[in-house]
């Protein structure tokens, strides 16, 4: 865990400070609880709009078609690799495996969806805005930062102090904003949609 303490150790009974001193957090039991609660909702919520596009409505041959309708071309292949990032990185950061790995791609699936849908559109979410992504995406961040914590299959494995703090930042920021802007660049041609090609 980021405070290297383990559960049920002596130290893990202390109140860790806020910034100003103060006791934020009664153990670092409430942390492991706030990051398994961050995790869980920003992974299962990412899953289960993979698993729509697998599942739900048009499947992957509708889905594909929409992605062709936002230049995202070939869009079945891209609707697959949508769906499967969102379901593999979704659950692999609420289990907390490899999570500054399944935090880049949250990051990644919320970079393109940002730029090729949600831009032009503000920031409210109610008028298809990029706040949603946003959110998202700087949750994948955070707890790629802050680390799994205890409850966690990083901590089982003990790979978790290693892939946390400023080594879990970068990995998920450059991996996700580089592997979504690869992915645009090989992929994203908005003007054959807009001439009708």
């Amino acid at each position: 865990m980021v405070l290297g303490t383990a559960v049920g150790s002596a130290a893990d009974t202390r109140r860790i400070p806020t910034i100003r001193g103060g006791p934020a957090l009664e153990s670092t039991t409430d942390l492991d609880l706030a990051l398994l609660v961050l995790r869980a909702v920003a992974g299962l919520t990412l899953a289960a709009h993979g698993w729509n596009k697998f599942f739900g409505g048009g499947r992957i041959p509708g889905t594909g078609r929409w992605f062709d309708s936002i230049g995202m071309q070939p869009g079945r292949l891209n609707a697959v690799l949508a769906a499967s990032s969102e379901v593999g990185a979704g659950v692999l950061l609420a289990l907390g495996l490899f999570n500054p790995f399944a935090a880049a791609g949250v990051i990644g699936v919320m970079v393109v969806a940002g730029w090729t849908v949600h831009r032009a559109n503000g920031f409210f979410i109610i008028k298809e805005g990029w706040e949603y992504v946003a959110v998202l995406a700087v949750m994948a961040l955070v707890s790629a930062t802050l680390g799994p914590g205890d409850w966690s299959l990083d901590e089982a494995l003990g790979i978790a102090d290693d892939l946390s703090g400023w080594t879990g930042f970068w990995i998920a920021l450059l991996l996700g904003v580089g592997g979504g802007a690869t992915q645009m660049l090989v992929f994203f041609r908005p003007s054959k949609v807009a001439s009708g090609d």
